[in-house]
Order: structure tokens, then sequence, then C-alpha cells
């Protein structure tokens, strides 16, 4: 088995070889925020979409960021270099680090050294997906984790056990309601479509700001589609002639059954595919 090659703290070192600091807030109080950038052709789908959106994650948590933006993208080539990805993604994680001893209280933030990781994953035939050609399907659950939902941290836990609910449960994935709504799905925003409306919840805490799904309402507004966005219930969902999901590792997915309803003709419907079209030829064009 070929190691991958890793970036940690600054340095380039087989995977094997990469070490984190046991007193590491990330691992001892998931005291971090992350990023997934989709790799396709080799190169890097909407970087800086993430790398803006990281910076304002490391600002709600009073963060200091140890990498410019610059160097960032010099480390995310790099890594798709030596480990020859063509179709994949990196994943980045940066932590407050091992100020000291652990401890709720953390210290002056310019005085801690933080910890950044990337690493990559090869997916071969990520734009092709099967599951794309055939939709997923999704269940319903409570949606019980913290309210700064917009701040993209490690604190996956939650969406991890609805995955796992899911699968049980025999779906693809979950989506979350609160307080009679459909927040989001436990790794990706979610959408319906009534007519050809559409519809999406509105950005605030409740959700995370996905830079997939700012530029597929751009582009589906660019196309001429009506988009609104506004709360929606998962009954309303249920009765939606078609529905989908936006993420940077799934792209447009396709939803073709909800807590056992199909939705429309139960196949992937006409806006979903067109969007996810348009979302690959588009992103390929400004690929860096």
């Amino acid at each position: 088995m070929t190691l991958r090659t890793v970036y940690v703290n600054g340095e380039y070192v087989p995977e094997n070889e990469a070490r984190v600091s046991i007193f590491d807030r990330g691992f001892l109080m998931a005291d971090g925020v992350y990023e997934v950038t989709s790799v396709l052709d080799g190169k890097l789908i909407d970087f800086d979409g993430h790398a803006v959106r990281l910076q304002r994650s490391l600002d709600a948590l009073d963060m200091v960021n140890p990498i410019s933006t610059e160097d960032l993208l010099e480390v995310h080539r790099e890594l798709v270099r030596v480990n020859e990805v063509e179709e994949g993604m990196i994943y980045l994680q940066i932590t407050r680090g091992a100020p000291g001893d652990r401890d709720f209280v953390f210290p002056d933030p310019e005085t801690t050294e933080p910890t950044i990781v990337l690493f990559t994953q090869n997916k071969p035939g990520l734009a092709d997906s099967p599951a794309a050609r055939k939709g997923i399907k999704v269940i319903s659950i409570e949606d019980i984790r913290w309210g700064r939902r917009d701040i993209k941290t490690v604190q996956l836990l939650y969406p991890s056990m609805g995955k796992m609910m899911a699968k049980k449960a025999g779906a693809d994935d979950a989506w979350m309601i609160e307080d009679g709504y459909v927040t989001e799905g436990t790794s990706n925003n979610a959408y319906i479509v009534k007519g050809s409306k559409i519809i999406t919840r509105a950005l605030s805490n409740d959700i995370l700001h996905g830079i997939t799904r700012a530029s597929v309402l751009r582009f589906a507004r660019e196309a001429q589609m009506e988009v609104e966005e506004r709360n929606f219930t998962i009954d309303e969902a249920k009765e939606a002639d078609e529905a989908f999901i936006t993420s940077a590792s799934t792209f447009v997915m396709p939803v073709v059954e909800i807590d056992g309803v199909a939705l429309g003709d139960g196949v992937p419907g006409r806006v979903a595919q067109r969007l996810r079209e348009i979302y690959l030829e588009e992103s390929l064009k400004k690929a860096i």
C-alpha cells in the first residue's frame, strides 16, 4: 500500500509519521475548524470560497490563522501533485493546538500556536458518481446540535450518528429537523423543488454557509431558475416534485426518497440533474 504524504505544522511527512500532541485541544475538546476542497482533473474546486470560510470560522472562535491564503494554496497543490490526485478531496483541519495541560480556559490566541493538518483522499469517479445517477434516500432526524452551525467546526459526532441512523434504516443520509423545519443534511445543504421553483433554507446561524450551495444557487439564477430561500417542513419535502443536496464532496446529489416516500417518479429529477451538469461544467472552468 502506497503511503500518502500529508502536511503537519509546516512539514510534508509520510502519513505513518504524522504526529499531533495528546494535549491538542482539537483532540480534547473539538476546539478546531476544518474545510474540504474537491479535486477534479487534478485541480481545486472553489478553493477561494473555502479559504474565505476558513478565515470566518477561525475568527468566530477567536483563533489565529497559522498560514496565508497563498501558502495554503501552495500546500493544496503540492499535496495533489505528490499524491497524484486526479479526483478526490483535500481535508484541512486547524485546531487551537496544545497550549498546555488540559483546561477549559484557553490562553491568549496571539500566544498560542495552532495545529494545522492537511491530507488527501483519492476518490476516482467522484464526478461520474453512480449515486448521482440513481439518487439517494434520506430519513429525517431531530436536530440537537449546538446553535452555531454556521461555524465549520470539527464537532461532528452527531452528524456521524445521523449517518449511522440512516444506514441502519436502509437509507443513505439524514435531514435534520428543528421546530418542525428542515435545517440541513448531516454534511450537506438541503433543497426541494416544487414546480420549477428551488426552495432552500436561508443563511443564518442555523446552517452551514455552504460553498457549493453559494455556487449552485448563483448558477441556478444565471440559468433563469427561480430560487426561494425559506424554511420548509419535512411534510412539504415529501410532497415536493424532487429534492437534492449540495456539498463539496457530492456536488449536486439528487434525493429520490424521504422517510420511505418516493419523490416524483422515484428517480433523479430534471432540475437536480441539470444543476449538477452546470455546476461541474462551470466549476471546472474556474478550477485552479
